[in-house]
């Protein structure tokens, strides 16, 4: 049986011979009254506060489970992000490196084009060289041939002016005469 502070203030207990005193047993009945009604009101005023408490928890823990999707959510938003990040500097070093090797093999093909270029003009110098010095041997031949004949002309010009003694003028020369068509 439950028993409330109003059921400890309205008890009535009967006379006996030689009982307790009324008056001390009323006090005490008024005075365990008030401690269990200010236990009540403390209880129902705890049972309040846990409420509040629970209803406290429980939407701190509502926040921390949305707390945890929205990290969870930004974990994988930051993976896919640096994933897609890894993935296109992969792509841009992939065509970084095929524009590389396109302008190496440009490079090399242009690194023989000009090679063989520098050998057509190494065989050309050979050849103008070679032509130049055949030039400048003919042209040597014939300034030699050109000096050797002005000298003879020269030689048979002396030879013509010089004056001849009286007693050679009958003898012939030996051997052909030979002068300029004009003085023949």
């Amino acid at each position: 049986m439950k028993v409330t502070p109003l059921d400890l203030r309205q008890t009535q207990f009967s006379g006996a011979m030689r009982g307790y005193d009324k008056q001390e047993v009323r006090a005490l009945l008024a005075d365990a009254a008030d401690d269990y009604e200010q236990a009540l009101r403390e209880i129902d005023r705890m049972k309040q506060e846990l409420s509040r408490a629970e209803t406290s928890l429980a939407e701190h823990r509502d926040r921390e489970v949305n707390l945890r999707n929205t990290l969870l959510t930004a974990q994988r938003l930051a993976d896919q992000i640096r994933e897609a990040a890894e993935q296109e500097a992969r792509m841009t070093v992939r065509e970084a490196e095929g524009r590389a090797d396109l302008l190496l093999e440009r490079a090399q093909a242009r690194l023989q084009e000009i090679d063989r270029e520098i050998n057509e003009l190494k065989l050309r110098r050979r050849d103008v060289e070679a032509t130049l010095e055949a030039s400048i041997s003919a042209l040597s031949n014939a300034l030699d041939f050109v000096r050797t004949k002005d000298e003879v002309t020269r030689d048979e010009k002396v030879l013509l002016h010089r004056p001849r003694p009286a007693d050679t003028a009958a003898v012939e020369p030996m051997g052909p005469s030979i002068l300029p068509a004009q003085e023949a």
